[in-house]
């Protein structure tokens, strides 16, 4: 039988790893930037707001120990996403994990909503993790070994008022993550999609104010609270690691139960 150091050596050691995550200078992404430095990898840390992305990638390297930076990109323009992941090899070096986390949202009714509303949202949500991607996947096939992780939503799969535009960029994640985990499983590469429900995090923050909304959410959560970013520091560390290795094409929720009822 093996020992327990035996059977848990290297599953989740990033050690030499190389990761990238978008929309990290808040809540969720900032959370799962904090974890893959903890867990041994070099971070970029990207945002749109160039300023906090240097800050907060210099606070995670003071604390981890890693060589840590951050660099400012939008990611609904494909350039500067190609700027973004080639500053990045320069600085770090190959990207073996992507977690392609920046998005916005919209609370809108349908009826008012404008073209660019839907522009917006459709090219930072879905057009920027589809270039984002793009962009490491020729390297992590010639090394043999890539981690893919996009950011869904409960409104992946289930819907809600006043939500339209941002539920179909969401629901579109799913569909791209199977197609990038059927092109790329034989060259080792895994893409997973990390799908949450509501948690404590700024994005959030309106609802949280909203008497009326928060007691109606959550009377759809099983657990009866929103989640905290630490619980989303465990499933994005397994889907970063060697032990996810089996796993790929999958959409995995994080809600406190909503999406079981």
């Amino acid at each position: 039988m093996k020992t327990k150091n035996a059977l848990f050596n290297g599953l989740f050691d990033l050690s030499g790893k190389v990761a990238v995550v978008t929309g990290a200078t808040k809540g969720l992404g900032q959370a799962i930037a904090e974890t893959l430095a903890y867990a041994g990898a070099q971070v970029a840390i990207c945002s749109r707001n160039t300023n906090e992305a240097v800050m907060i990638g210099e606070a995670i390297a003071n604390k981890s120990g890693q060589k840590c930076f951050g660099m400012g990109a939008d990611m609904a323009k494909p350039a500067e996403i190609n700027k973004l992941f080639t500053k990045v090899k320069q600085e770090l070096g190959i990207v073996d994990i992507l977690v392609a986390n920046a998005g916005v949202t919209l609370r809108k009714e349908t009826g008012k909503c404008t073209e660019r509303d839907f522009s917006t949202t459709i090219n930072i949500n879905l057009k920027g993790a589809f270039f984002s991607a793009k962009s490491v996947l020729p390297d992590m096939k010639n090394k043999k070994w890539g981690r893919i992780i996009f950011i869904g939503s409960i409104m992946s799969f289930i819907a809600l008022p006043e939500r339209s535009i941002y539920t179909a960029s969401k629901a579109a994640i799913v569909g791209l993550t199977r197609a990038f985990a059927l092109e790329n499983a034989a060259h080792g590469i895994c893409v997973n999609a990390i799908c949450p429900g509501p948690f404590m995090t700024p994005t959030n923050f309106p609802i949280l104010n909203d008497e009326k909304r928060y007691k109606m959410l959550l009377e759809k959560i099983p657990v009866g609270r929103f989640g905290e970013t630490d619980e989303i520091r465990g499933l994005a560390l397994y889907l970063s690691s060697p032990a996810s290795s089996f796993t790929t094409g999958s959409c995995i929720l994080i809600d406190g139960g909503w999406t079981a009822q």
